[in-house]
């Protein structure tokens, strides 16, 4: 009896990921979800209805097509069915390029540039030095591993925390709660690329903020929620954050009247730092499913307990 697979992803073009999953898994079949569907053995995700767990509650495993699980975790889920996120599927370069570029466009001024230019002005601006602008990257995971070694190759000193021990080459790594404020002390530009847990929620406050070095800078890339609006703002007006780029927002699209879009020390992005990519998602997908179906343990398997 074949495989059977059943796709529900939400504000997705099925039709590419049909063709995509059923190319690359011919022995499978690969159906569209649709209340009332017949059972599947596995389930490809992006913030599915309850009713669909309500209905598939034989599932083995449900792969999210997306980095981050904390919406998935709200949900009642089959007890037996592992939750198996995509390891990078083309996420890390792109993550790369968006933190490394706020880094440098907030460290070169070319903000202030691109306002002196707006204006017609030819302004010049004394060279900082990298090593006054230490980058702290919160979360040593797959994305933030590659954050933190390219930033190191342009040569910005890097600080590295994550809850458990880690050791990355050419990065000052801290772990735990006993090395949280000594990380951030350490940290003049602040990258948040945890993910989203009852431990993590709010942990951008005016608290730990406040830690960074004068003159910090934020870059939020993972959760809306892990910042507290009000405890950012106020510091940037205080003047100890001097500026932040925010692609994440606790309610999205971010509404009209936030003061995030006008404020003149935050850049806003639509959350789009890091996108799934198709064709290299399709392939982790099939390669991570044969191996299950062998009986083989593979990564990115959730422990529902910790939150990712």
């Amino acid at each position: 009896m074949a495989t059977r697979i059943t796709f529900c992803c939400t504000d997705t073009a099925t039709e590419p990921w049909l063709q995509g999953l059923r190319a690359a898994l011919p022995e499978a079949e690969v159906t569209l979800w649709s209340a009332g569907a017949p059972a599947a053995d596995y389930a490809v995700v992006w913030a599915p209805p309850q009713q669909f767990f309500d209905e598939q509650s034989q599932l083995k495993a449900v792969f999210n097509i997306g980095a981050g699980v904390d919406a998935l975790l709200k949900l009642q889920l089959p007890p037996q069915a592992l939750i198996v996120r995509l390891d990078d599927a083309g996420m890390s370069v792109q993550m790369a390029e968006y933190v490394c570029h706020a880094v440098i466009r907030h460290f070169r001024e070319f903000d202030a540039y691109e306002a002196d230019t707006r204006q017609g002005k030819w302004s010049y601006r004394k060279p900082r030095a990298r090593a006054d602008f230490p980058v702290g990257i919160m979360g040593l995971g797959v994305l933030g591993e590659r954050v933190a070694r390219s930033l190191a190759q342009f040569e910005f000193p890097v600080n590295g925390w994550s809850r458990s021990a880690k050791t990355v080459d050419g990065v000052h790594c801290f772990s735990g709660a006993q090395g949280f404020h000594d990380f951030l002390a350490a940290s003049r530009v602040l990258v948040c690329l945890l993910p989203l847990t009852p431990d993590t929620r709010d942990i951008l406050n005016r608290d730990t903020l406040s830690r960074l070095q004068s003159g910090g800078y934020v870059i939020n890339v993972a959760r809306g929620a892990h910042v507290v609006d009000e405890d950012l703002l106020a510091l940037l007006d205080s003047g100890h954050v001097a500026g932040a780029t925010l692609d994440v927002f606790r309610t999205e699209p971010l509404p009209a009247a936030h003061p995030y879009w006008k404020h003149p020390k935050i850049t806003v992005t639509p959350h789009t730092s890091a996108r799934t990519l198709r064709s290299e998602s399709i392939a982790q997908i099939a390669g991570k499913l044969a191996a299950l179906q062998r009986g083989e343990s593979v990564v990115g398997v959730v422990e529902r307990a910790r939150g990712y």
